[in-house]
């Protein structure tokens, strides 16, 4: 279900996808305001995907996949490059509809917030859902157990390249792949005979 299916991204949206099977998978795009500074304005986009289930008192549950939330923060006056890290919410609605839309029949969904409070109307997009594999994409050992990670849902993310030597830096479009290089231990050793040779040969001749 999408609340805009022709705009794109061309102003801030969400959309959730569900699959009979108990799958969900959810993105939003917001952009904030800054009234005291209106140059300086800040976005972000949030990706989840993982397990729902209905509960007894009509409320829906999705549990993410911890391990494979991301999170694009964007904030030009904070920050010279985009933040990327990792992101995962469990998120709980009250209630919900599935109903056709009075003015063009067309099927909507409703949510309402673990408060009561409606979120704006989303209209069914793609049936079956187009989503990404519904198994976890960055499988761990805490990811096969189900357990969570003892860090916060928006900690930093691991870094791809740490077993190669490489490093990635914040995501943006000029963000590059750079090589990170180790220390070699007999090149300190080695540079700190000649520095030690060195400072006797000064000691004798000054």
């Amino acid at each position: 279900m999408d609340d805009q299916i022709k705009e794109g991204l061309h102003r801030p949206s969400f959309s959730y996808s569900f699959t009979d099977d108990g799958f969900y998978e959810s993105a939003y795009y917001r952009a904030g305001s800054n009234p005291t500074n209106p140059d300086c304005p800040s976005g972000i986009i949030q990706w989840q995907h993982g397990k729902y289930h209905k509960a007894s008192n009509g409320s829906l549950i999705l549990n993410p996949f911890a391990v494979d939330g991301r999170q694009l923060m964007s904030d030009r006056c904070t920050y010279e490059n985009a933040v990327y890290t990792r992101y995962h919410q469990q998120e709980i609605f009250k209630h919900y509809e599935v109903l056709p839309n009075p003015y063009d029949k067309a099927q909507r969904l409703n949510l309402y917030g673990w408060d009561g409070a409606p979120m704006n109307p989303m209209y069914l997009a793609y049936k079956p859902p187009q989503m990404l594999p519904t198994q976890t994409l960055n499988p761990t050992s805490a990811a096969a157990t189900g357990t969570q990670p003892s860090s916060t849902s928006k900690s930093k993310r691991d870094l791809p390249g740490d077993d190669d030597g490489l490093v990635q830096e914040a995501l943006n479009r000029k963000a590059l792949l750079k090589q990170r290089h180790s220390t070699n231990a007999d090149r300190l050793w080695w540079l700190g005979v000649s520095m030690t040779a060195l400072g006797g040969v000064g000691y004798f001749c000054f």
